[in-house]
């Protein structure tokens, strides 16, 4: 379904990650793949999995960093002269942040918040938007405390609601270049990202009970329909927000 396309994916922190879940999917699929990992301390969980879906680019990347940034993109121009598609699947909030109420947010915190896990989608998208030329995708991932307040969710729920609206916006601009966006909203998922989040066991053991599918959802299942709406099959759709929660999402 993706032979011949060229993905880059950021986000990988080990085996639990949902986007090692959507790396191995894309290259079953046919992907070559350009793969990042956030720091020095990172590298030994991350370079591993890497190289089991043969990434052709494994390198540093703190989103943070605008030289980093630059350094990988011309890394993937030199290396493929293309891009087809892009997995952002990257959210951070200080802890005091993350485990207090919205009001007492600090600025820093908000901002720190904001810039990791909304504006760099964002400014991966702009350096991407050259290198997809023919087209492409990206993708970020997203959750329901978007849409509704999630106890202990906090100061993620106004970021990722931003992040939405950032996809949504984002499909209207490039659409006329091919450029195709979509948030994945997951249910919850024991990732490293979602340990920080106070009560969470108790967060999927609830969402297993009042799912209609009566069970949480892999990251197998999550990269199977990344890389459908990565895939030219998915051509017609952008600017989703595409749950993938059992059915999670419509209950009251």
């Amino acid at each position: 379904m993706l032979e011949g396309k060229k993905g880059l994916i950021v986000g990988i922190a080990n085996d639990l990650s949902i986007a090692w879940g959507c790396a191995r999917i894309f290259r079953r699929e046919g992907a070559d793949l350009a793969v990042t990992y956030l720091n020095d301390k990172a590298e030994p969980h991350v370079r591993p999995l890497a190289q089991k879906v043969d990434a052709a680019i494994i390198t540093k990347l703190d989103v943070r960093d605008e030289q980093q940034s630059d350094m990988l993109f011309a890394e993937i121009e030199k290396q493929w002269g293309k891009l087809d598609f892009l997995l952002h699947s990257i959210a951070f909030a200080p802890a005091d942040a993350l485990h207090g109420r919205v009001v007492d947010c600090s600025r820093d915190g908000f901002l720190a918040a904001m810039d990791i896990s909304c504006h760099s989608f964002a400014r991966l998208a702009k350096r991407a938007e050259p290198l997809m030329g023919d087209g492409g995708t990206l993708l970020t991932v997203t959750y329901m405390g978007s849409e509704r307040v999630v106890d202990h969710y906090g100061v993620m729920g106004p970021v990722k609601a931003a992040l939405e609206s950032t996809t949504r916006y984002m499909a209207a601009e490039l659409g006329a270049k091919g450029i195709r966006c979509h948030a994945i909203s997951p249910g919850p998922l024991l990732t490293r990202a979602a340990s920080g989040i106070a009560e969470f066991q108790h967060l999927m053991d609830e969402t297993a009970q009042r799912a209609p599918s009566k069970r949480l959802v892999t990251i197998d299942e999550i990269g199977e329909l990344a890389a459908f709406l990565v895939s030219d099959r998915a051509k017609s759709l952008t600017g989703d927000v595409v749950h993938i929660d059992g059915g999670y999402n419509i209950m009251g």
